[in-house]
């Protein structure tokens, strides 16, 4: 991690990455970017449906390749870049039919690495297999769910999950949040773990920093009024006067409470629920 002289209050407690260590340098390429729009958590009727997004800095989308539909053609890696949409890093694969686009980059890869996407790839970092060809006790990231849809699971800076078991066509999985599901063997997944595992140790240091990055302040419910939140209201500072914490929507959270819905169609695939509170 980088540190900063305290020359100032918000410089003393900033963090940053090393980015000219970790990144190859090279600029976006333009033809993997598309503009897009901020909705600042807003739906089409324009009303928030997810609170704390806005403003920032204007933002390009790389075009990240979360389908892997190219099958059984070595690629290299050209470039690893900074991603603005995600806490991971990307990087450029160029094909050997001269096609390029940005996969995520996985950690240890480096630049002029090889890898392939194949049902008889060895299982090494970067390559990518179906489910049913990894073996246990191997980590994976860039899960599939469903066949041919593309990756949905473990995508964020430093996550992994583990093949714990092969059983009946499903491999169990062991995600970053301790819950071990079933997902069908002939699901894809790469091998390895996600990279840029310092990401979260990064410090903003300062209000505005949150707001360069699109990110809008959090007021607590017990700083609010009982019309505006079930912790709000009563004069002066006080407990929430609940036995159990609410959302603002009178919905139980945090705390180890149960959120899930109890009638959820993937409830049949998860073998054991996550462990609150524990990791690992």
């Amino acid at each position: 991690m980088k540190t900063y002289r305290p020359y100032t209050k918000s410089r003393r407690n900033m963090t940053t990455l090393p980015y000219k260590e970790l990144l190859s340098g090279d600029r976006p390429m333009k033809s993997l970017l598309k503009s897009k729009k901020s909705q600042s958590g807003r739906n089409a009727f324009g009303r928030i449906t997810t609170r704390h997004q806005g403003g920032g800095h204007k933002k390009r989308y790389r075009d990240v390749d979360f389908k892997y539909d190219k099958k059984n053609i070595p690629a290299k890696v050209e470039t690893i870049e900074y991603d603005p949409y995600r806490t991971a890093f990307i990087a450029r694969a160029l094909f050997a039919d001269g096609e390029r686009r940005y996969v995520l980059a996985p950690k240890d890869l480096k630049v002029g690495d090889p890898f392939i996407v194949s049902e008889t790839a060895p299982v090494k970092v970067g390559n990518r297999l179906p489910l049913g060809q990894i073996p246990t006790g191997t980590f994976i990231y860039n899960i599939e769910l469903k066949v041919g849809a593309g990756s949905r699971l473990v995508r964020s800076a430093g996550n992994y999950a583990e093949v714990v078991a092969h059983d009946a066509g499903f491999a169990q999985i062991k995600l970053p949040s301790t819950e071990i599901r079933k997902v069908s063997d002939l699901c894809w997944a790469s091998v390895g773990a996600v990279g840029n595992e310092n990401s979260r140790l990064v410090k903003f240091g300062k209000a505005g920093r949150s707001r360069w990055m699109g990110i809008r302040p959090t007021v607590r419910g017990t700083a609010m009024n009982a019309v505006d939140h079930p912790h709000g209201g009563g004069e002066g500072r006080q407990g929430r006067g609940l036995r159990r914490a609410k959302s603002m929507w009178g919905k139980p959270t945090g705390k180890g409470q149960k959120s899930r819905t109890p009638k959820k169609y993937s409830n049949v695939f998860i073998v054991s629920r996550r462990k609150v509170g524990k990791k690992g």
